[in-house]
């Protein structure tokens, strides 16, 4: 169907080498007579009548894209791809990622839909879903990964021999793909573990240290598919100059390096961090990594999975492009419904807890992750593919456990009070004709006083702990009504219920957060329109009961049981339903005065939109895995409120105890009422009212507001 035609390109050697060939040396020779055995019996699948249509086209279809991933291979291992121009290198990647691009999915195999009108209900979804993993072998030839594609290629065959005796039931493919996934775990989810904590797989940073970051065409080393976004924001960040990218970088590694601090843990005995990031910002990454370095922390840079097994469904994890196609990896985030039964779990565990023992040093090294996001596309409306794999109840339980028990292992060998994060966002040109102004003004933003709002925000902590309670209401059509119960103080002097959080782990700066008392947390959260991740969800309603979600509805569709299925898998994660586990109030007003501004606040990621307003998080609290760490704030009072009645279960048993997920909504500040501190003697004690901050102290923040 698609063809990569290489015998057009130019080789020109004037691009850098990097040392990833050598990595793999050992490996590739060692399984390169697979390679070769099973590369040369797919290539002869075409010219084959051996089955009948339309099993054939699909077939040939799958031969034809290996045959460009056999090509892709060589030119890779020859370093051949180095010497192509710009325009060629732009033309090589829109025919590798062609078929799944919006304009060519509705006639693709990759999408369940086609396959099953095409292949029939029985078997298409299932070839659908391997065509997807197959397509994964892109970035296994840019890597120089031959037994990743030759694994792939010998089940491609073994399938294809099915149909050479007749049209097999769907339970014999299944059952190909089910031993397929089940004894390769302790191939592909071993080498996720080990990309994730051994900085010796240097692949994306010898490509980031050693382009010349001035030539885009460093940008096609990756693998990724690349859109103009990419190309459009690493062009701008060369316009910008050194000093400007030095402060961006700085904030960044500078917050991080704060955080340790901030909650008193030993960045000293440290080695590693990973950076997250998506391309385009490889000039910030680039100082990132040598300001990291003088920390004496080495970079760790790892791709977003490739493998069913290690992909999570709802978001990217590791550096990555601009999706090819939104749609495509939403009818394919559920792909792992082929072999997900009880055995399958158990063995996913073992092969992790071994996997980590492998990596036991390394895992000792590691300090934790350094992200940066990105906002300003447009949001994602996804339609739900009846075709597209759905999880079953039991697969949801199962998936449910696993990542409880995953987080255990975890924590065993990398301890959550051992290590800390930072997170920070930039936009990208596709926000709009304003993009540069709204860069320079989120620099700004990140660079907020920190001294300044310190001591505002110390303000509202003090008239918030004098509460028992919370109220929060909305105004201006916002349905909002909820009452927030918080933990007794015994000691006001020395304690606090709320995190004073200023510029270190989440950047910007501006909230004060706390984990409630679910008891008596009750009422309506409702926001009229939000961005969770990629998606927008409009009239969101989630109603909780004593702190945990009893109800919930949005518009995102005309059958209102699409909506709750939606927010069941993106917000609930699958859960059938989550505690509260984090109450907060923003306070940085310019941010929000910013996004009016420009008209963005919908494009704003959660990261600075919670800091927009007051935000309620579902799932585990902000403290998980390390409750018992003591917390203090700047004034010096322990933070106490760490735990809620959940989250304290890990003292009878941990596998109660956390969701592994935690997702902040904000209510902005246009549909914010008020916000009221109720005291145990009935007195109310208002925060913000109509939207403005009322606290003495505080006046500053409602400038930005009254500027809008």
């Amino acid at each position: 169907m698609f063809f990569l035609c290489v015998t057009c390109f130019k080789k020109r050697k004037d691009m850098t080498t990097v040392n990833y060939r050598e990595l793999w040396n050992d490996e590739n020779t060692q399984i390169r007579e697979r390679y070769d055995l099973a590369m040369e019996r797919i290539a002869q699948i075409p010219s084959e009548e051996r089955i009948a249509e339309p099993f054939r086209d699909y077939f040939a279809v799958l031969a034809h894209f290996a045959g460009q991933i056999e090509e892709l291979a060589r030119l890779q291992l020859r370093e051949e791809l180095e010497g192509y121009s710009l325009e060629e290198l732009k033309a090589f990647n829109h025919v590798l990622y062609e078929e799944v691009l919006p304009e060519h999915y509705e006639e693709s195999y990759a999408n369940p839909a086609y396959a099953v009108e095409k292949l029939g209900e029985e078997l298409g979804t299932i070839l659908s879903a391997f065509y997807a993993q197959f397509r994964e072998a892109i970035v296994f030839a840019y890597e120089c990964r031959l037994t990743d594609i030759t694994i792939l290629a010998e089940t491609l065959i073994e399938i294809y021999n099915l149909f050479e005796e007749g049209v097999p039931h769907e339970k014999a493919v299944r059952d190909v793909l089910y031993w397929f996934f089940s004894d390769y775990t302790d191939v592909t989810l071993t080498y996720r573990i080990r990309e994730q904590l051994d900085p010796s797989l240097s692949f994306a940073r010898d490509i980031i240290m050693e382009s010349d970051l001035s030539d885009l065409r460093y940008l096609y080393r990756f693998g990724e598919y690349i859109s103009d976004a990419e190309l459009k924001i690493a062009g701008f960040l060369n316009t910008l100059p050194e000093e400007t990218i030095e402060k961006m970088a700085s904030t960044y590694t500078e917050g991080y390096r704060k955080g340790f601090e901030v909650m008193g843990r030993d960045l000293s005995r440290k080695k590693t961090v990973a950076i997250r990031y998506e391309l385009g910002f490889e000039r910030m990454i680039r100082s990132a990594i040598r300001q990291f370095s003088e920390m004496g922390l080495e970079t760790i840079l790892y791709r977003s999975a490739s493998w069913s097994v290690t992909k999570n469904p709802n978001r990217k994890i590791g550096y990555h492009g601009t999706p090819a196609n939104r749609q495509y990896d939403y009818d394919h985030r559920y792909d792992s419904a082929i072999y997900l039964d009880k055995a399958f779990k158990e063995r996913k565990l073992a092969v992790l807890r071994t996997a980590y023992e492998t990596y036991r040093r390394e895992a000792g090294w590691f300090a934790g992750p350094a992200v940066v996001e990105t906002f300003g596309e447009d949001g994602f409306c996804p339609v739900n593919c009846p075709q597209a794999y759905k999880l079953g109840e039991k697969q949801e339980e199962l998936t449910i456990a696993y990542a409880n028990e995953s987080m255990q292992v975890l924590n065993d060998y990398i301890p959550g009070d051992e290590t800390s994060f930072t997170i920070i966002a930039f936009p990208v040109p596709a926000i709009g004709a304003d993009f540069e102004q709204i860069f320079a003004e989120t620099i700004r933003i990140n660079t907020l006083d920190y001294e300044v709002y310190k001591e505002i925000q110390q303000h509202i902590i003090d008239v918030l702990d004098q509460a028992k309670q919370v109220h929060v209401t909305g105004r201006n059509g916002n349905e909002t009504d909820i009452r927030v119960s918080l933990h007794t103080l015994s000691d006001p002097s020395k304690q606090t219920n709320f995190e004073n959080c200023v510029a270190d782990v989440n950047i910007p700066l501006g909230e004060v957060f706390t984990s409630p008392i679910l008891a008596g947390t009750t009422g309506l959260l409702h926001v009229s329109q939000v961005y969770l991740g990629d998606i927008q969800f409009k009239n969101l309603r989630i109603r909780f009961e004593d702190g945990k979600v009893a109800e919930y509805s949005c518009d995102n569709f005309e059958n209102p049981e699409e909506g709750h299925q939606l927010i069941r898998q993106q917000i609930l994660k699958n859960h059938d339903t989550l505690p509260m586990g984090e109450f907060a109030i923003g306070t940085n007003t310019t941010a929000y005065a910013m996004a009016q501004k420009f008209g963005i606040v919908e494009k704003l990621p959660i990261l600075i939109a919670e800091k927009m307003g007051p935000h309620f998080a579902v799932g585990d609290t902000c403290y998980s895995w390390s409750e018992d760490s003591p917390m203090y704030n700047p004034d010096g009072r322990e933070v106490i409120a760490r735990d809620n009645e959940i989250s304290i279960l890990r003292k009878e048993d941990v596998s109660k105890a956390y969701f592994g997920c935690h997702l902040d909504i904000t209510i902005p500040y246009s549909e914010l009422g008020d916000i009221t501190a109720v005291c145990e003697d009935g007195r109310e004690l208002p925060v913000i009212r109509e939207g403005r901050f009322v606290v003495a102290g505080t006046e500053e923040l409602n400038r930005a507001l009254d500027e809008e």
